[in-house]
């Protein structure tokens, strides 16, 4: 088998097991205390930056178009309004500004 097949395997793994491990963790504690739960609430704003950070230093004007619109849906709407109109607004900009 090819090492790609092995690295796939060892990454769903680690995963696999940091998944787990945090349940079974939290699950023996009768209370979470405050700044777990501040701290596990945190954590998709994290996720998040660390996904959109590089892409928005790097950006163009069609992407920071759409980042613009989706922060200004976001604010009145839901997740799933804040993605379509960014998406759409960035598939727009990029066939016009292109």
């Amino acid at each position: 088998m090819s090492s790609a097949f092995w690295v796939i395997l060892a990454g769903a793994l680690a995963t696999y097991l940091t998944r787990i491990g945090g349940h079974l963790v939290i699950s023996r504690l009768e209370r979470i205390p405050p700044r777990v739960e501040a701290g596990l609430n945190a954590v998709p704003a994290a996720v998040l930056t660390t996904l959109v950070a590089p892409a928005v230093l790097t950006a163009g004007p069609a992407e920071w178009l759409a980042l613009i619109v989706a922060g200004l849906v976001a604010l009145r709407g839901g997740l799933l309004s804040m993605f379509i109109a960014g998406a759409v607004v960035l598939l727009i900009a990029r066939q016009f500004m292109a």
